[in-house]
């Protein structure tokens, strides 16, 4: 149910330790391999959020058997041979992640399958992951021939790809990646610009062998993959919301514990850094399948800067905090390429231009990004999320400087990738 929530902090000092839920991207797979390898996968730190929970409905629908402890799951399964062909249409909410590596999993099942989900889902474009697949064999049909959902798959064997990515997208790749664990010969990714690696770290966790060199991104077919533990790190795009309000309210200071630091997925750190943010980063384990570390963050003099090239790919859903903080900073701050944000749970680009001009940011909206000029005061109103968590906690964060209440149109979206967001605000607000 769509719940509005109006949010006056009157600019509060932030000080405390918050430990962020648990990586999206990284709970998802620790699903989708504990469904694929044979045995007793366990998982800690699993990311109670609507998409992921949607990801283990798919999962105990194909008979796989799961048990929910907390963030603790217990994963049973003997292999993607004894999947059961489900009576339902596997729901997969708002996450195309679960949409779109789905695809790829079961492309080369024995079973048939009907994917759907929710109405932004239907509006996100899927031929740029059916497309390869399609080259692989899969026998995939949906609205406008597979372009939107619902999507039926009908599982078949499949043939390795050489397949050269049109754009950097962690989600295409995972999808032909899971394909070429059941296709016969070798796969072949080539990118340009290297998306976030978390399904080729997991392969290598669960036993597989995969290389990656160069952007090359090589994978044998038939491979079984053995059951393991998947420890799940704190998620760095969570973090990205505390990281950018630490350094934008006054006489703060806040510590994030075990937050992901996967060097696919640090953008965010860099151009905080570029920005000059007052900030230092404690490493727990650099040799984790998932690294982690300790981020402490304060109150910073920011300065603009051009965020663009390859680094985009490793912050994309980080921007729309990013754009909150070049509102902060001194002098112009330039988004660009940065196309990916039209397909996103929304057209990121427009939705993001249009809210922060309601507060009265100086930014204007280009074709691959933004371009925002500040230091700006920003006043209160009502943001519209567009459904997208990481609209509505832009407007939570920006709700901690504005003179003037926040009013969010639908702050339940928020619980797609962090259930316990408000909490947290609350619990380092001063």
């Amino acid at each position: 149910m769509v719940k509005s929530k109006s949010l006056d902090y009157n600019k509060p000092t932030l000080r405390g330790k918050i430990t962020v839920p648990g990586d999206k991207s990284v709970s998802h797979r620790s699903i989708m391999f504990g469904g694929i390898a044979k045995g007793r996968t366990t998982v800690s730190g699993f990311l109670l959020g609507d998409d992921c929970l949607n990801t283990i409905a798919c999962f105990r629908k194909l008979g796989v058997q799961i048990e929910l402890d907390g963030t603790n799951v217990v994963i049973e399964s003997n292999g993607m041979a004894t999947w059961l062909e489900p009576t339902d249409v596997l729901y997969t909410g708002n996450s195309g992640t679960t949409t779109r590596l789905m695809l790829g999993l079961l492309a080369g099942s024995n079973i048939h399958i009907v994917l759907n989900g929710d109405e932004s889902i239907a509006k996100r474009p899927m031929k740029r992951v059916i497309n390869p697949l399609r080259e692989m064999g899969a026998k995939i049909t949906g609205r406008m021939d597979g372009q939107f959902t619902p999507l039926a798959i009908q599982g078949t064997k499949l043939k390795a790809i050489d397949y050269k990515m049109p754009v950097a997208s962690a989600q295409v790749k995972s999808a032909i990646l899971l394909a070429g664990i059941n296709a016969e010969g070798t796969t072949i990714i080539r990118e340009k610009e290297v998306s976030r690696d978390h399904t080729e770290r997991m392969l290598r966790q669960f036993g597989a062998e995969i290389t990656t060199e160069d952007g090359i991104v090589s994978l044998q077919g038939g491979q079984q993959l053995t059951a393991t533990h998947v420890a799940v790190p704190g998620d760095i795009s969570s973090a990205a919301f505390f990281l950018v309000a630490g350094a934008v309210a006054k006489n703060s200071e806040i510590m994030l514990e075990n937050v992901g630091l996967n060097p696919t997925r640090t953008g965010i750190i860099d151009v905080l850094q570029e920005m000059n943010a007052k900030m230092s980063i404690e490493i727990d384990d650099e040799t984790a399948a998932e690294p982690t570390g300790t981020i402490t963050v304060s109150t910073s003099e920011l300065q603009g800067t051009t965020i663009g090239g390859d680094v985009i790919p490793r912050l994309i859903d980080e921007i729309p905090i990013l754009a909150l903080l070049a509102t902060q900073a001194n002098g112009q701050t330039v988004i660009k390429d940065a196309e990916e944000l039209k397909v996103k749970e929304t057209d990121r680009i427009t939705a993001v231009v249009d809210e922060l001009k309601k507060l009265g940011a100086d930014i204007v909206a280009t074709d691959d990004g933004m371009i925002i000029n500040g230091p700006t005061p920003l006043t209160g109103s009502t943001i519209r999320t567009y459904g997208d968590h990481r609209i509505g906690m832009m407007g939570a964060v920006a709700a901690l400087i504005t003179e003037g209440a926040i009013e969010l149109d639908d702050a339940n979206c928020i619980a797609v990738s962090y259930p316990t967001f408000f909490e947290d605000v609350q619990a380092v607000s001063n």
